[in-house]
């Protein structure tokens, strides 16, 4: 028996339903047709509501309407019954015989079971993590890796083309901060008397980096005048909105005392944080094909001609010196600056030349992966593309709450400025790069989440990528004790496979690749991690209960099947989400 797409029963009851449409000349409604899981198995392996969507349209009782598509469907070889439930639900039974099928199915797909056609191949960017290279990534920063390397993964294995792609802020005042800031501290090491600034970036890297300077280049950018703001006194800077003018007085006096010099130390602070960035994700398995520079789009005037060209168009008006985007004509609450009195380019008009570049490359979809705090930013991006005469939807924006960190029930400070927070490489020390990537994982991405690493570092059921590492230990284990070539398992007699429990694994077996599909649909990796610890469940309770290696040997090779298939699987959806899967544990 040959499935016509063995991905998904349920594309195959959705042709036989979009058939009986036909019959009943109801094929032109625009119908969407889905499918759910019954939560009673005596309701069936799938439900339907198509029979009440369409009693308005043909004024007709949805228990009748049901009753005339079950009439119109064609014979399938998969359908052990259907049945007419409450209101109108068309409930669906799967043959055990289809089943059955699945342990074959698996083992022979290997690596490649769950993966699907659903992207058709199109061009698609997930842009993701991109933080300012002013600092140590953070475990705030650390949720949105696990998360847009697991979407990328999910994509990919969807059927799109994907292209992972970090974006570098390195053009701007942050750069600038970091900049001074570890000027400041180079200074001190030569023996200079220097007010610190109190918003400038203190943490012990700013320190390490100027301490490379000066062992490499001794004096060579120390001033020989005083610094004008070092008389500054401390109490005077606590004024609203002083600490920040000081700031950009210091900014200007290192540009302006370090002249040319001014551009080896912020390319130096840039690449020590870029390459500690790169080998902090590489190690975490975060890999990115492109690494954009925000500073390529000012030296090719990239910036300055988008600009241009929303003027041209009247999207641009001059206000208070500034120029302003009219975004409040695309649903933004308020128009956007693009340009400051000073003449500088804002953030947003970089961000639109971005966004810009990436239509230019091609790609059919754009997957930004942002900070919840992000969320007023859509409408006005969305409002830039649109004006730029570009399709706003193909740009999605998948937003991702900040993970708060508690160890023994404290939450750990998150502030890259002061230099108290918890460095990403900090946590993966602690806990294991499985556990981080999982537990990031443990949540929708826009939901709050509690990083409890007092439960991440344990070794028990409680811990749920242990639960889901010690299924796929546990098989190992059956395996290797069973010790012959698992090729035969392929041709294993899966009939034998009809209890209960065995039925209900083939079924989550089944489930699998429509759960890869619908992760990419709606770039939720949560679902898959999800699914992963809902298989361990129902393996773990079946190792409980049976017996393998039994003197039978059809029974015996038939329960092996299922349980490697189960290995299988549990190896393909860990690796979607970057978590290893150890043969002991």
């Amino acid at each position: 028996m040959t499935l016509p797409n063995y991905t998904s029963f349920k594309s195959h009851f959705e042709d036989l339903l979009r058939h009986a449409l036909r019959t009943l000349s109801a094929a032109d409604l625009d119908i969407n047709i889905e499918f759910s899981r019954p939560k009673q198995i005596d309701h069936g392996d799938y439900s339907c509501n198509l029979a009440m969507q369409l009693a308005k349209p043909m004024r007709k009782n949805p228990r009748d309407i049901a009753t005339l598509l079950i009439n119109a469907m064609p014979a399938s070889p998969h359908l052990e019954k259907i049945e007419i439930a409450g209101a109108g639900f068309i409930n669906l039974f799967l043959k055990t015989t289809s089943k059955q099928q699945f342990p074959r199915i698996v083992l022979e797909s290997g690596k490649e079971f769950g993966y699907g056609t659903f992207g058709s191949d199109k061009k698609i960017q997930v842009e993701f993590v991109s933080a300012n290279p002013t600092g140590p990534l953070h475990v705030g920063h650390g949720r949105g890796a696990a998360f847009g390397a697991s979407l990328a993964n999910i994509l990919a294995a969807a059927g799109f083309s994907v292209s992972r792609e970090y974006y570098v802020n390195d053009a701007g005042r942050q750069m600038d901060i970091l900049a001074t800031s570890v000027w400041l501290r180079y200074l001190e090491l030569n023996g200079r008397n220097v007010l610190f600034p109190s918003n400038g970036y203190q943490g012990e890297y700013v320190r390490d980096m100027a301490e490379s300077i000066y062992k490499a280049h001794g004096s060579n950018y120390v001033p020989q005048h005083e610094m004008l703001t070092s008389a500054v006194s401390s109490e005077k800077i606590k004024e609203e909105g002083a600490a920040e003018i000081l700031l950009d007085q210091l900014i200007s006096e290192a540009k302006n005392s370090l002249g040319q010099d001014y551009a080896y130390i912020h390319n130096f602070v840039l690449t020590e944080q870029l390459s500690d960035c790169r080998n902090d994700l590489m190690e975490f398995g975060v890999v990115f094909d492109t690494w954009f520079s925000e500073q390529s789009l000012f030296e090719n005037n990239a910036v300055s001609k988008v600009i241009a060209s929303l003027k041209q168009n009247d999207f641009l008006y001059p206000k208070d010196g500034a120029i302003w985007f009219r975004s409040t004509d695309f649903g933004d609450e308020k128009d956007r600056v693009v340009q400051r009195e000073n003449g500088k380019f804002t953030y947003f008009a970089s961000d639109i030349a971005y966004h810009l570049n990436k239509f230019q490359r091609g790609f059919e979809r754009i997957i930004n992966v942002w900070g919840a705090d992000h969320h007023g930013y859509i409408p006005r991006m969305k409002g830039a593309m649109q004006a730029l005469t570009l399709d706003p939807t193909k740009l999605e924006i998948a937003l991702v709450q900040f993970a708060v960190l508690y160890r023994d029930g404290v939450k750990a400070p998150m502030s890259t400025r002061s230099g108290e927070f918890v460095t990403l490489r900090e946590l993966r020390k602690e806990v294991g790069n499985d556990a981080a990537r999982f537990f990031y994982l443990l949540r929708k991405s826009d939901q709050h989440l509690d990083f409890d690493l007092d439960l991440a570092k344990s070794q028990n059921n409680d811990n749920p990528v242990y639960y889901v590492q010690y299924a796929h230990a546990r098989v190992c284990s059956v395996m290797e004790q069973w010790g012959e070539n698992p090729s035969l398992l392929t041709t294993a007699d899966t009939s034998q496979l009809s209890s209960a429990a065995e039925l209900s694994l083939l079924q989550k077996l089944i489930d699998y690749p429509e759960i890869v599909a619908v992760s990419a649909r709606d770039l939720s990796p949560h679902l898959v991690a999800f699914y992963l610890r809902e298989l361990a469940a129902e393996f773990h309770s079946y190792y409980n209960s049976s017996r393998f290696l039994v003197p039978e040997i059809p029974i015996r090779l038939a329960r092996l099947a299922l349980i490697s298939s189960i290995r299988q699987v549990l190896v393909n959806g860990l690796t979607l989400l970057g978590v290893s899967a150890p043969d002991k544990m």
